[in-house]
């Protein structure tokens, strides 16, 4: 706080304020020649007083400027009022000077009004050494002193200065009053929440026990304790009290939509109307959030009309965005556009309300064109919250290639560090394939919280890095339990504990990777959290152990499930599809129309269901009574699905035929594809070429229809036109995906490459498998060497076979698991005719199951059958 030397004139920092005379001191000295004025100086100080007691704050401080030239010498009367309009117009430097004439009238040490008013302009204007100087010198200080003191600090943060100032003000026999007590409530309400709990419940004890039962103290308790996680506490105080007025309703509804209550948001607001109380601006504002997460359109059309009758909510920017929030959320985009295009004066948090419901309904061409819009016209400059949208609007809009661009933009706009921008950009990076960018901003943040873990799991998962993902969810709760241990009260430090979209985002990695050990775990933190009974947790769970090969666990987390949606009911049909029980998947199909409306992807499970189970009546019937019977139009993937169907059943002209009747705007890259996959199935070259001609044509970049084609002609014999095919492949700068296996063991996973010897293992395991390949054959097996697409000969190509991934994580597992243990390996791609044959031999040799899932489906080996009946 500095007390500013008057050798200057004042300049005043506001036009509406009465200029200055060129010598005057604002009261300073009585030496200048006053103007004549006839008014008494108790008439001065009314009008002083009245203006600021009617918010006319300039006016208020012109009339003191006047009296000051009139004269007139301010005293404890007209002191309080000019500094209280000070205040209000957050002018410090001019209170600065007020607060000089203070000190030269003596007043701040005879008046302890005019004190308290100095105090609270540096509350609100100043900073925290001001506040404690001017508190300091306060000889005899008043609760309004205190109140002041500790209020200010609450508007600094400094909350734990805020309670040893309480504990003073106890020490120095003031009585604290209503306005100490909000103060109180709100300090609680930041710190760490057990502490903040404890305390505030000492808080809302003392007010009981001085009978304070005061609105506002309600309303400051009910506040904190919905800040401190404690609704039903907040509830009970509401129910409680009796003098209720706007703010205490306003209080209630908006905690508990802040909370995810939202149905409770909504039967407090329909009381509120019962009570006849008129909503205002923040109830709006407060309630239509629950209707957006309910998806309550009818009732938020409603709360439309309402703000529609009364103009001054039409024009309030916070109900504006509220109710393009709510249309966007219920999916009625062109609703919310509606309103924010009727908007006269937007604001900038009105820009960032659309912006955020094209992105979240996937209109992201949309979003950056009216970004683009808001950048040229608006006059508004982007902030966090804008980019927040941005980001993933420009990561899924096919037509901005310029992606990583926006990553230079965020950080010349100052925006690199804040939380939600670095969540966007690990987002971003992830689904661009450099998921290293990714974990290097989330090694870079200071405070990561739980969606900053929970996107970094998803980036890893979407770029097929489950390990990765897996590891790190490890360390999420490595550093919960490390954080529980020690006990830590810092506010700052955010501890994030595995929740329902961590556990839904984490399982499909188990999943792939066929790691049931550590997929039980998940499972069995979730039920030890109340996790389980998440219909989305509850859909994965099923999803990881059928992919596990656990096809019963999978039905009992289905049948225990107290919910259960579409989702639910389709991971269980292509559950039954990939272990070969297209039988129960269509019987159980019976069962969903009573539950849920089933939809596309119902019928692309039970199409896959049909076809890996040989079904191919069943499946054509359901195709053509899926939109007559069922109101679901087939779509480009429904016809690629029952070319497939045909496809492996070997009706190859079929297939053909039905794509060529596929209607003329449907893509036909999956059916042609499904009949590429067929041929070579069924050693088609003749239709395997039509099919990778058109593929070719659409997809030049696909590795997959390369190598189907080389496959058919190797398999054909037809070599130099096999060795072109691959020329090509290379010209063009295409590279085959290798071949992938992986195997749990001991709490890790295991990853093998076809011809790779990196693994610790590897000699052992070529060893091993050269020495069962020799058992095998005593048994009757012979190697099918036309599996090996090289044209080399005969002992090589019995070599290169025993490379095969899906063969050295068999190897892998026999070695090192238990007895008796089932042999569980996932496959990345199909599994190939003499590894299926071989499988089926080393199950009844070693008799051991073994379980093996390719990309398609399932097989269960067991003394020397496979579940799939050869037919895959």
């Amino acid at each position: 706080m500095s007390v500013l030397r008057i050798s200057h004139p004042l300049h005043v920092h506001h036009p509406q304020h009465k200029p200055l005379h060129k010598n005057h001191n604002l009261g300073f000295s009585s030496n200048q020649n006053p103007q004549s004025d006839s008014r008494s100086y108790s008439s001065w100080v009314e009008q002083l007083r009245s203006h600021t007691r009617s918010r006319n704050f300039h006016d208020a401080i012109s009339v003191y400027i006047d009296m000051t030239i009139a004269g007139h010498q301010p005293d404890n009367f007209a002191f309080p009022a000019v500094l209280k309009a000070i205040t209000e117009i957050q002018d410090l430097n001019l209170g600065e000077q007020i607060h000089g004439a203070v000190i030269k009238h003596g007043y701040d040490v005879s008046s302890v009004t005019v004190a308290n008013t100095v105090l609270n302009l540096y509350g609100k204007c100043g900073g925290f050494d001001d506040v404690l100087k001017v508190f300091d010198k306060i000889t005899e200080r008043d609760t309004v002193s205190w109140n002041t003191l500790i209020a200010s600090l609450c508007r600094l943060e400094e909350w734990e200065l805020a309670l040893d100032m309480f504990r003073r003000m106890h020490f120095d026999r003031v009585e604290p009053n209503s306005f100490t007590l909000v103060s109180m409530s709100v300090a609680c309400s930041n710190l760490e929440t057990r502490r903040g709990v404890m305390l505030g419940k000492q808080v809302h004890a003392y007010s009981l026990r001085t009978g304070d039962s005061m609105s506002f103290t309600n309303n400051s308790l009910m506040s904190m304790y919905a800040k401190l996680g404690r609704i039903n506490d907040s509830i009970s105080i509401f129910e409680i009290f009796a003098c209720k007025n706007m703010v205490s309703w306003n209080t209630m509804i908006s905690s508990l939509s802040q909370k995810d209550s939202f149905e409770e948001a909504m039967r407090v607001f329909r009381l509120m109307i019962f009570e006849g109380m008129k909503p205002d601006g923040v109830t709006i504002s407060s309630v239509l959030p629950a209707c957006s997460h309910l998806e309550l359109l009818g009732h938020g059309k409603e709360i439309h009309s309402y703000v529609l009758r009364n103009t001054s909510l039409i024009e309030n920017s916070y109900v504006c965005s509220a109710l393009v929030d709510m249309y966007c959320n219920c999916r009625e985009v062109a609703g919310g556009r509606r309103i924010f295009d009727g908007l006269v004066n937007r604001s900038l948090a009105n820009w960032n309300a659309m912006l955020a419901g094209y992105t979240q309904n996937g209109f992201y061409d949309e979003a950056l064109i009216l970004f683009l819009e808001m950048i040229e016209f608006s006059g508004f400059f982007p902030n966090p919250t804008t980019m927040a949208s941005v980001l993933p609007a420009s990561t899924h809009c096919e037509a901005f290639h310029d992606k990583e661009g926006l990553h230079g933009y965020v950080v010349k706009m100052g925006f690199s560090e804040d939380g939600y921008v670095q969540n966007a950009l690990m987002d971003l990076y992830s689904r661009v394939g450099k998921v290293d960018v990714s974990r290097n901003i989330f090694d870079s943040m200071e405070i990561k919280d739980m969606v900053s873990w929970n996107t970094m799991i998803t980036g890893y998962v979407v770029c097929g890095c489950h390990e990765h993902a897996l590891d790190l969810l490890h360390k999420m709760t490595q550093r919960v339990e490390t954080n529980v241990q020690n006990e830590c009260n810092d506010i700052n430090k955010v501890t994030c504990k595995p929740n329902s979209i961590t556990l839904m985002t984490v399982l499909p990695g188990c999943a792939a990777l066929a790691a049931l050990a550590k997929g039980k775990e998940i499972h069995a933190y979730a039920i030890r959290n109340l996790l389980a009974s998440d219909v989305a947790v509850g859909s994965a769970l099923a999803d990881m152990y059928a992919k596990c090969g656990c096809l019963n666990l999978a039905r009992n987390v289905f049948d225990n499930m107290p919910v259960r949606n579409v989702i639910t009911w389709n991971v269980l049909f292509l559950a039954y599809g990939m272990h070969g029980r297209g039988d129960l998947a269509l019987s159980l199909f019976e069962n969903l129309r009573a539950e849920v409306k089933p939809n596309e992807v119902t019928f692309i499970s039970l199409f896959a269901a049909c076809s890996h189970s040989g079904m191919v009546k069943e499946g054509q019937n359901l195709f053509y009574r899926m939109k007559d019977e069922f109101g679901v139009d087939p779509t480009e993937d429904h016809y690629g699905c029952v070319v497939d169907l045909l496809g492996r059943a070997g009706q190859l002209a079929e297939a053909h035929e039905l794509i060529n009747n596929m209607p003329s705007w449907f893509s036909k890259v999956g059916a042609w594809s499904s009949l590429l996959g067929a041929c070579w199935i069924h050693q088609n070259v003749e239709l395997g070429e039509i099919a990778a001609h058109h593929l070719l044509e659409l997809e030049p970049d696909v590795a997959s229809h390369y190598v189907l084609l080389s496959n058919i002609y190797s398999s054909a014999g037809l070599w130099e036109k096999a060795t072109e095919v691959r020329k090509t492949m290379i010209r063009n700068g295409v590279k085959k995906e290798p071949g992938c296996s992986w195997i749990e063991f001991d709490d890790e996973v295991h990853k093998f490459v076809s011809g790779d010897f990196s693994h610790p293992q590897s000699e052992q395991l070529h060893g091993f498998l050269e020495t069962l390949s020799e058992r095998l054959k005593h048994e009757g097996y012979v190697p099918d060497t036309s599996c090996v697409l090289h044209n080399v000969n005969e002992e090589e190509k019995e070599t290169l076979l025993c490379g095969h991934s899906e063969r050295l994580a068999i190897a892998f597992g026999l070695l090192n698991l238990p007895p008796g243990v089932p042999i569980r390996v996932v496959k990345n791609l199909r599994v190939c005719n003499d590894c299926h044959s071989a499988t089926k031999f080393i199950s009844k040799v070693v008799e051991r199951e073994i379980i093996v899932r390719d990309v398609r489906r399932f097989h269960y080996f067991k003394d020397g059958k496979c579940s799939c009946g050869d037919y895959w």
